[in-house]
């Protein structure tokens, strides 16, 4: 697998110096903030470690004679500590969970505009799914390392900084003995760490695999029903979800294994405590001082040994975040790319050759020139480059070789924004989103009004279903329009498309799965817009582009006729013989 398919599937592993390296930057942006929780998290160690030093103080003080004030005093200094370590502790958290949900918001931003920016190639190859889980669930992974994992960990390496360094001031022999059992602790981690980073690895590659099989499936239920492939695909899930299981079962195991051992830990160097505080000569308060502070020394260590689980989540989403980001989208603007108002429509394509795949051509030395205003058709055998040809217009992927030029102006050097929203585009397969009719004909541009929606249901004969509807415009569309015929989705599609009154309208198989009333309407209303713009059309039914101004014949992406109905069957040519075809299987 080449890098580029790597990092598209989220395979390609990043160095954990990177990674570190990589999320530094988000942190950067709310720097006041983790400041803020920082001071507070000091302040808060602080106040743990003085704790069992107040502990230990009373405890002395009850050896001797009682001074009840000096133990009063010291009991509410103690409880005063408690509840203003618990206001930090609060403060802190509000902080870090502030700060943790802009920096996820502006990742969140930040993954969906980079694929909204990625070409409908780079699309095609990525299970949605797969695209899916790092906008949603991956990002949640990250926030919990910028709102817990990283500021605990802070805390930790601080807690068991200070707490040392109180234990060597009571006992240095003792908190020698004591770091020996840490080193035992700290190796274990090591190794649990090495093996939980491959385990979450697996699982993430699993997660992402199963909601791609979900996003397929789901959207194709209805096939799955009809050719009764429901216990093939139970199957198949089942074998998804195995998969799942038994990852997190070894993880389970893991932790199972590594939670008991340092708690087993913590017991023995307690004991140890004990016995050697004894014979080190240590008196009552020392001793009990160095109880309190082994569970401040090792309660972070054992957080360390939860956080385990939200660290490598959190290191591997980082990962496939990343690598999903560092794809470099393949059509963009070039840097001096120039805005366009309007179109005359003139499109001239100079030796074009394209493939998808290295050098697998679709088009080959592809050329020919459209005039402003005029009707072109393409026609030719599936998969000879029809709407490949289409596709190159508006930028959805680029020629390897040759010109494309609208109006004398190569479209490399327009922006393609700009370059889009002068073209109209009618397909085969129409979207609607969820919403309703207006919406779905505007796409949420608040520059229309609703008079302009009307008049554009209007211009397509829309409006005879549409105004039928109880709500009329303000009707619901469900998802992926489905509550509407194919018909019918396809009228309120073209409402869409002449809405922004495009200079350049683009039809690729506009009218090949909707009913005979439906396309005689939308023929109707192409004949009104052919003084409007060019038009570019593709269809295999060659009775619906009989008036074009010129028909371009395509075999095995490349040119071999072009001219007028008339003038090509009076060639005899292969327009002649695709046009027998179906004349001789309509009169069957």
């Amino acid at each position: 697998m080449d890098d580029e398919l790597e990092k598209l599937f989220g395979t390609k592993k990043i160095p954990l110096m990177e990674l570190i390296k990589r999320t530094s930057k988000y942190v950067k942006t709310q720097r006041w903030r983790f400041l803020v929780a920082i001071f507070l998290l000091i302040l808060n160690v602080a106040i743990n470690i003085v704790l069992p030093i107040l502990t230990a103080t009373i405890t002395n003080i009850l050896k001797t004679e009682i001074d009840l004030t000096l133990i009063i005093f010291i009991v509410v200094g103690y409880f005063g500590l408690t509840l203003i370590n618990q206001g930090f502790a609060y403060l802190e958290t509000m902080v870090l969970q502030k700060a943790g949900q802009e920096i996820v918001y502006n990742l969140r931003m930040e993954i969906f505009e980079h694929i909204e920016n990625m070409s409908i190639h780079q699309l095609n190859i990525m299970p949605v799914g797969s695209l899916v889980t790092r906008v949603a669930n991956y990002t949640q992974n990250m926030s919990q390392l910028f709102t817990d994992i990283l500021v605990t960990l802070l805390k930790n390496i601080l807690t068991v900084i200070g707490v040392f360094s109180v234990m060597i001031y009571y006992s240095p022999l003792l908190s020698l003995i004591m770091l020996g059992v840490v080193a035992v602790v700290f190796a274990v981690s090591f190794v649990a760490r090495h093996i939980l980073t491959k385990l979450f690895r697996k699982e993430r590659s699993y997660y992402s695999n199963m909601n791609t099989f979900l996003s397929e499936n789901i959207s194709g239920m209805k096939i799955i029903q009809i050719f009764n492939q429901q216990r093939r695909k139970e199957r198949e899930f089942k074998e998804k979800s195995k998969n799942i299981k038994d990852t997190g079962y070894k993880i389970v195991i893991v932790f199972a294994l590594y939670r008991p051992f340092i708690n087993l830990l913590y017991y023995v160097s307690i004991g140890l405590c004990f016995y050697f505080g004894i014979r080190f000569n240590l008196d009552a308060g020392g001793i009990v001082a160095f109880y309190l502070l082994l569970s401040r020394f090792f309660n972070p260590i054992e957080q360390i040994a939860d956080q385990l689980n939200h660290i490598q989540r959190a290191t591997t989403a980082g990962e496939r975040i990343y690598n999903l980001l560092d794809v470099e989208p393949t059509v963009v603007d070039e840097k001096d790319a120039i805005e366009i108002d309007s179109f005359k429509g003139k499109i001239e394509f100079r030796n074009v050759w394209f493939a998808y795949e290295k050098e697998d051509w679709i088009l080959k030395d592809v050329s020919f020139v459209i005039e402003p205003k005029q009707t072109v058709a393409f026609v030719g055998a599936t998969g000879s480059g029809k709407t490949t040809i289409l596709s190159l217009i508006v930028r959805n992927f680029e020629a390897q070789k040759g010109t494309i030029l609208i109006d004398d102006i190569d479209i490399k050097h327009i922006k393609i924004k700009s370059l889009r929203k002068a073209i109209g585009q009618m397909l085969q397969d129409v979207f609607l989103f969820s919403g309703d009719v207006k919406t779905n004909v505007t796409l949420y541009d608040e520059n229309y009004s609703d008079e302009d929606v009307r008049a554009a249901l209007e211009y397509v004969q829309a409006d005879t279903f549409i105004d039928e509807l109880p709500e009329g415009i303000n009707s619901e569309v469900i998802e992926r329009g489905e509550n509407f015929s194919q018909g019918q989705r396809q009228l309120l599609n073209f409402a869409r498309t002449i809405l922004v009154k495009p200079q350049i309208l683009i039809l690729d198989e506009a009218t090949a799965n909707i009913d005979t009333e439906t396309e005689v309407l939308i023929q109707e209303s192409l004949h009104k817009m052919r003084n409007i713009g060019t038009m570019l059309i593709v269809a295999h039914r060659l009775s619906t582009i009989q008036n074009a101004d010129n028909i371009i014949v395509i075999n095995k992406g490349e040119i071999i006729e072009s001219g007028k109905h008339q003038e090509l069957l009076k060639k005899k040519g292969y327009y002649y013989k695709l046009y027998q075809i179906q004349f001789n299987s309509n009169n069957q």
